[in-house]
This record gives structure tokens, C-alpha cells and sequence, in this order.
């Protein structure tokens, strides 16, 4: 894939991240999920979307690649929350998980990404 059409992708990957937040939030409470959870499988599906459209592995690395990376961005996303580095301009640290998130998951995808083409 060409570093353009990754950037592409990548852009469009934050951009779904960062809006779909608020519609997990809102599903997870009509369901009376924990936001978590909710996050997390929300994530995993637009993982999941990329992994069978971006990296076009077979079926169980597509799956565990989708899964790990959006548990191990949503994890470190809050463990970066609480670092408390923008209390400043973000009180309830919403916006920097939400940012965090994303940013993770986009490192990670690349790292992937990375690893798939050197072991091709």
C-alpha cells in the first residue's frame, strides 16, 4: 500500500474515532453496558474493518490483530489520562483519552503494518 493511500486511511480511521466516540457512549448506556466495554467492541469493529481491508492477512490475524489493538489503545489511552499532562485545557480528560485512543491505535497499526511487509 502506497504511504498516500495509508495516510488516507489512517485519516480516516481518526476521523471515525473521534466521532464515534459519543455514539458508543450514548448505545452503551441505553444498553446499560460498561462504557468500556462498549468502547472497546465499537473499536473493534472498525479495527476489524481495516484489518480484512488494510493488511488482508488471513481470518485469525485479522481477528486477534483487530481485538489486541483496540483493547491495548483503549488501555493506554487511560493509563495516558492519567498522567494528567493537559488538566489545563481538558479537566475531565475526556478529549485526551478520546485523542489518545486514536493516536494509539494508528501507531499501532503501522507497527503492524510495518511487520507485515517485512515479513512478506
Amino acid at each position: 500500500m502506497k504511504p498516500q493511500i495509508r495516510i488516507l486511511v489512517y485519516s480516516i480511521l481518526f476521523f471515525l474515532y473521534l466521532t464515534s466516540t459519543t455514539f458508543f457512549l450514548s448505545v452503551g448506556e441505553k444498553l446499560k453496558t460498561d462504557p468500556y466495554i462498549t468502547l472497546g467492541c465499537g473499536f473493534a469493529v472498525f479495527n476489524l474493518i481495516y484489518a480484512f481491508f488494510g493488511l488482508k492477512w488471513n481470518i485469525l490475524l485479522n481477528i486477534i490483530s483487530a481485538i489486541g489493538i483496540a483493547a491495548l489503545s483503549l488501555f493506554l489511552a487511560l493509563k495516558f489520562t492519567n498522567l494528567h499532562l493537559f488538566i489545563d485545557y481538558d479537566p475531565y480528560q475526556v478529549k485526551t483519552a478520546i485523542f489518545a485512543n486514536a493516536v494509539f491505535s494508528i501507531i499501532f497499526w503501522e507497527i503492524v503494518y510495518q511487520i507485515k511487509i517485512r515479513k512478506s
